[in-house]
């Protein structure tokens, strides 16, 4: 089974609906490199979920290609390519008559995988994505929140191990305490197995958040602008990104720093506020104008405090 991550390239990927005037993804040329995560964002119309399923050929390519690890997708077996590629999607998709563990093991069931391996590998992915594997793996779908139901399709769309992963607005129907919470874990995932991912949302924050880079498309699927997320809040290359990234954007730059890159003074902190080092500097902004304060403490992995830094020191 793959494993390793592998490199996406879409080359002049075009889409062209039939009866349909103009383009639904323009020439579309971008290489994500292995192990990373690429964000797909833009404006109602912009193409990002079709360009997403040119990948798997849930849709066909009108023109171009698209290869993974040099391999165009239109040489892959289709049955194959989809089963070596994970997907996950707003509404999970999960078998409701099915059990978690049935649901999770659905592809390396299909690839002849055991029993027992597949027993090991369901308990292994639940408490990967934080779910009990004794209690959770005979429920069924019905008997769990919105926020399990999407860490069993990101547990399903792991199973297999693939090199690949396809993830459509994955959190986008979650309330925002749970989203933000399934967005760490979801990071706390890829630092440990770092696969290639192309990620589709409609929120420019949750796009800075988690992507290595960031896609920005314009209506019609043409792209407008690939790069970090630092340089595209820096130096966004047009009107129409800078628009679409917001004013704050100085602001939302901020959540790309913690405040373990500052360098803290000695000072004392008695009384001050308390945040670890891996807070962001926007969060820990918004404590300091929350809690009417010019200074907080930084405080590393043992409970020990670092230091002080100042309000002025976040903004540098």
């Amino acid at each position: 089974m793959p494993s390793a991550a592998a490199e996406l390239v879409f080359d002049e990927a075009t889409k062209v609906y039939p009866g349909r005037e103009g383009a639904a993804v323009d020439h579309l040329s971008l290489t994500v490199p292995a192990g990373e995560i690429c964000v797909l964002v833009g404006p109602s119309g912009g193409g990002k979920t079709t360009a997403l399923k040119l990948v798997n050929r849930l849709i066909p390519l009108t023109g171009g290609d698209i290869r993974i690890d040099g391999t165009s997708i239109l040489d892959h077996d289709l049955v194959e390519l989809r089963r070596s590629i994970g997907y996950v999607i707003q509404q999970v998709g999960l078998f409701p008559h099915m059990t978690i563990e049935a649901n999770i093991g659905t592809v390396p069931k299909l690839l002849g995988r055991d029993r027992k391996w597949i027993r090991r590998r369901v308990a292994e992915l639940l408490e990967l994505v934080g779910l009990d594997p004794d209690k959770d793996r005979k429920r069924f779908p019905a008997e769990l929140s919105g926020g399990q139901r999407q860490r069993v399709g990101l547990a399903r769309a792991l199973a297999a191990n693939p090199s690949l992963m396809l993830m459509d607005e994955p959190f986008g129907a979650i309330d925002p305490i749970v989203r933000a919470r399934l967005q760490d874990e979801f990071l706390r995932l890829q630092h440990e197995l770092r696969k290639t991912v192309v990620f589709v949302t409609h929120d420019i924050d949750e796009a800075i958040k988690l992507g290595d880079r960031i896609a920005i498309l314009r209506e019609g699927g043409r792209l407008a602008q690939y790069d970090t997320p630092q340089r595209i809040l820096e130096q966004p290359v047009d009107d129409f990104v800078a628009d679409f990234v917001g004013r704050d954007r100085a602001l939302k730059a901020l959540s790309l720093r913690t405040l373990g890159d500052l360098e803290p003074t000695s000072a004392a902190g008695d009384g001050l506020p308390r945040l670890p080092a891996e807070t962001n500097l926007r969060d820990a902004l918004a404590v300091l104008i929350a809690e009417h304060r010019e200074a907080l403490v930084v405080v590393g992995a043992d409970g020990r405090a670092l230091g002080v830094v100042k309000r002025e020191d976040l903004l540098r």
